[in-house]
């Protein structure tokens, strides 16, 4: 078996009021997959089941250190999931409304989603 990487798909997310990395990059990786529609792994590949699929998540954020990746991994719904994160994204003053979150710092993140597939030789 090979593993032959399939679909890279990138994606932005953002946490408006409060400046919650997290929260910015579970959007920002919602986003890449909800425009990858895998159907080639089923229709061209012939996999019978989608936790065949090992995805790779690369995370560019303010702060990455308080990014939680298992509420991240959590977000990928099918396959093994690893996940990096790196220094990267935006940090900008928002508006401080407390009904909405804590803060006034808007956080924006950037995902790539990378789907691998392993098949025969």
């Amino acid at each position: 078996m090979t593993r032959k990487r399939y679909i890279v798909e990138l994606g932005m997310g953002a946490d408006l009021h409060g400046g919650n990395v997290t929260k910015a990059a579970q959007r920002a990786l919602q986003d890449a997959i909800s425009r990858s529609c895998l159907c080639g792994l089923f229709d061209i590949i012939g996999i019978d089941n989608p936790d065949r699929m090992h995805v790779e998540v690369k995370i560019g954020c303010p702060h990455p250190e308080t990014l939680d990746q298992e509420a991240l991994r959590k977000t990928v719904p099918f396959g093994s999931v690893s996940v990096e994160v790196v220094a990267g994204g935006l940090s900008v003053r928002g508006l401080k409304l407390p009904a909405l979150g804590e803060g006034d710092t808007i956080v924006m993140a950037a995902a790539a989603l990378t789907v691998y597939v392993d098949v025969k030789d």
